[in-house]
């Protein structure tokens, strides 16, 4: 669909100094005028609805109501931080005082912000990151995944066609050794918003905190290991269908996706027959056709490494069931969606970022240790329970170290405004993107 140039060190230096030098001419524009650029740039965007969810679909890989939901998120972001810039960055805020003085802060923007998005949400992620910085009056280099630059591009062009102006976004692809890593190593990097894996994210915390100038705010979602926790008292229904959607939508392909499911025993072989039956309705196919639930991976690397680990742990875990593929995916990077059983967590190393689901069997009385031991994995993303006790829905959710904890629902698809998205522990730094303390984090405060 596309041919892409990848910049190198020395172009990466440049978009850099370039994006600093419009910065002060920008931070100095009101709020209220850079928010009506995002609200023309929303527009633009919903008007291309249809050209941005081809180019999904087809670079991505996404189902077409996966790419809709992309697309609509998208539009929510670019809304959202404009009337947050509004709110908070349009004058001084009046704080609450201890004594009869009274006390404003100003938020005002940082300098240039790096920008490192993925490709799983390639429209949503990219665009929410570039629109809380600029909202804020940072300008930014924004390096979009390797895989899916065309869908970026197509947006930094209509970003530019609602008026911004030049210079505030430096489209930068490339790969994350060359462009990322130089970016954030250059003096002029005055804050980072990162995207993608719990490793990457700790080279760039270690690399933010050698470097010998200004300490700089550091914004990172990553992955984790999420679970969600069943007992006898739920409605299997309610949960396999919840099941299957946090499991294998966007072929698992979230970061929020369902990785560990907690049966408790007494129900465990019930909603395990249960949740076998609704996978062997899932049609694995091409993205394009309206019929398929389950689409490829991202490439042919993804799908060897997630085809590796379930050939390696067919010997060492149960295999409970497995979806069969048709022909015409024989040559796709497709994976099967599959359904493990192990015997402990601590089976479980690294996350697997596709659709393969773990479950777990639990006695009624250990619920106290099952959500420390999920706790003890480190990851902090998303979790969820599925209960009718409410002594049982409030020890999970007041206990379970999780960014986002869903109750009696599934655990995906988090809502701009609504439900803010971020973790905790080696799932991510905070504040929540779509949230109302997201910005904050991009801006100076002035007292």
């Amino acid at each position: 669909i596309g041919y892409v140039y990848n910049a190198n060190k020395r172009v990466s230096n440049i978009a850099i100094e370039n994006a600093n030098l419009a910065f002060e001419s920008w931070n100095n524009t009101p709020a209220s005028q850079r928010a009506e650029i995002l609200e023309v740039f929303a527009n633009l965007i919903e008007q291309n609805t249809n050209k941005f969810i081809a180019i999904a679909m087809i670079e991505a890989g996404k189902t077409l109501s996966n790419a809709i939901d992309e697309v609509r998120e998208a539009v929510d972001f670019c809304r959202y931080y404009s009337a947050q810039a509004v709110k908070e960055f349009s004058g001084p805020v009046i704080i609450p005082s201890l004594c009869d003085s009274t006390k404003q802060i100003e938020f005002t923007g940082r300098g240039a912000m790096v920008c490192i998005s993925p490709w799983n949400f390639p429209l949503a992620i990219f665009l929410g990151q570039i629109t809380a910085a600029i909202a804020a009056g940072n300008t930014v280099v924004a390096k979009p995944a390797e895989q899916t630059p065309i869908i970026a591009y197509e947006a930094i062009k209509l970003l530019y066609e609602a008026g911004l102006p030049s210079g505030v976004v430096q489209f930068l692809p490339g790969t994350g050794i060359e462009v990322g890593g130089t970016l954030v190593k250059n003096d002029l990097c005055k804050g980072v918003i990162f995207t993608g894996s719990t490793e990457v994210a700790a080279l760039i915390n270690q690399t933010l905190a050698n470097k010998d100038t200004e300490l700089v705010p550091f914004i990172a979602e990553t992955g984790g290991q999420n679970a969600m926790i069943v007992d006898s008292s739920s409605l299997p229904e309610q949960v396999t269908a919840d099941v299957i959607r946090s499991a294998f939508d966007s072929a698992g392909q979230r970061c929020s996706a369902l990785r560990i499911l907690c049966l408790q025993e007494d129900i465990a072989d019930n909603y395990i027959k249960m949740i076998i039956g609704a996978m062997k309705e899932l049609e694995v196919g091409d993205s394009t056709i309206l019929s398929t639930d389950v689409g490829p991976v991202i490439d042919k690397q993804a799908a060897d490494k997630l085809n590796s680990y379930i050939s390696d742990k067919k010997d060492k875990f149960k295999l409970l069931y497995q979806v069969s593929q048709n022909s015409n995916t024989a040559n796709g990077t497709y994976v099967k969606p599959t359904l493990f059983e192990i015997d402990k967590l601590s089976d479980l190393g690294r996350e697997q970022f596709g659709p393969i689901l773990h479950v777990l069997r639990f006695k009624g009385n250990q619920l106290r240790k099952l959500v420390d031991d999920i706790n003890s994995t480190g990851y902090g993303l998303t979790a969820g329970v599925h209960s009718r006790i409410s002594e049982v829905m409030n020890y999970v959710k007041n206990n379970i170290k999780a960014g986002n904890v869903y109750v009696n629902r599934n655990i995906v698809g988090a809502v701009v405004g609504v439900q803010p998205f971020g973790g905790q522990g080696k799932s991510g730094t905070g504040p929540k993107a779509g949230g109302p303390y997201y910005m904050h984090r991009l801006a100076n405060e002035i007292l």
